[in-house]
């Protein structure tokens, strides 16, 4: 099994816009030490004439974790990798697979599937500006491509270029006639076309998302790829993250000591309201926190109807876990 230089990627959270933001991530890292984190797409035009600090910083307790890029301009492209360098991501990923109309009016994201060409240039200029290993995410195809010929052709350019892994996502995208959130159900799974990539490139890293629903089924997959993503899963129902570390990367398995969780956490909405942010920014993340616990429903609605409160602070987050009944183990952990 071919590995690449992130300890992550085995296992990693899927770049979600408006999603995997920074207060995401520091959440989902204390949930899991090892798996690799991405953020949300930010376009390389951005990069190169926003805030820099304000898209791409982060804090170093996130390691592992991956930028993901949208553009089409090699030059540009390059160009943002350079800058994001600085910043110290472990990894810089090329969005192929989003199928949003903003992504569609830019002529990027999965648009790209139709232009491998151009994707193999966008890549090789990455590899040349960023210091860090580049990688690509992908659909298996786009409209009435086959999936067969596209992928194939998609990673070969991406190969040549010499890209450090290509995570697939197995579901067909479709420009005309779905939204993305449709884009994100309907097109059917085809994870055998997934499996077929990888025994095709048997020395390059290919990486499994779309669709996992359950660490069980993410742990299957990876007798057949060498990594896999949970996306939408991870996000709503974080507790699956728990026990990512020992069965993915055969960790000593621990108690969940949710206590130090919540404290971690409300030190940080802390941090990040004494810099002028809101409690929400933070909390927003944590909602899926307990599900199926009793308690989980009060946790939810104190949080929700809380942190939009003016003056609302990390003591909503203690109120808010004294009313979920975790086993006394966990409860006493701290």
């Amino acid at each position: 099994m071919t590995v690449y230089a992130n300890i992550g990627s085995r296992f990693a959270v899927a770049p979600m816009i408006d999603w995997t933001d920074r207060h995401c991530r520091y959440f989902h890292r204390q949930l899991t030490r090892r798996a690799l984190l991405y953020t949300e797409m930010i376009v390389a035009d951005a990069i190169i004439r926003g805030d820099r600090d304000k898209l791409l910083g982060f804090d170093a307790a996130e390691h592992p974790v991956a930028l993901q890029i949208g553009g089409s301009d090699p030059a540009k492209l390059a160009e943002a990798c350079r800058i994001a360098g600085a910043y110290g991501y472990d990894e810089i990923n090329l969005n192929v697979g989003c199928p949003s109309d903003r992504v569609q009016s830019g002529v990027f994201g999965a648009c790209l599937m139709l232009q491998p060409d151009l994707v193999g240039e966008c890549l090789t200029a990455m590899v040349e500006g960023s210091p860090v290993p580049v990688t690509v995410k992908c659909r298996i195809g786009v409209d009435d491509q086959d999936p067969e010929e596209a992928l194939d052709r998609l990673a070969d350019v991406a190969v040549a270029a010499g890209i450090s892994a290509i995570w697939v996502h197995a579901r067909k995208a479709w420009l005309q006639g779905l939204s993305p959130r449709e884009n994100r159900d309907i097109p059917p799974l085809d994870y055998d076309r997934v499996h077929r990539l990888k025994r095709r490139l048997p020395d390059v890293f290919v990486g499994l998302n779309g669709g996992l629903q359950t660490l069980d089924a993410a742990v299957t997959e990876l007798d057949h790829v060498d990594g896999v993503m949970l996306g939408r899963a991870a996000y709503q129902t974080p507790d699956r993250l728990l026990d990512v570390d020992a069965r993915v990367f055969g960790d000593e398995v621990r108690p969940v000591d949710y206590p130090a969780i919540i404290d971690a956490m409300a030190d940080y909405a802390g941090r990040h309201i004494a810099q002028g942010g809101r409690l929400g920014q933070v909390t927003r993340h944590m909602i899926g926190l307990f599900n199926g616990m009793p308690g989980a429903r009060r946790w939810r609605q104190i949080l929700s109807d809380g942190a939009v409160k003016p003056g609302a602070g990390p003591a909503l987050l203690h109120e808010a876990f004294a009313a979920v009944r975790v086993a006394p183990a966990e409860r006493d952990a701290a």
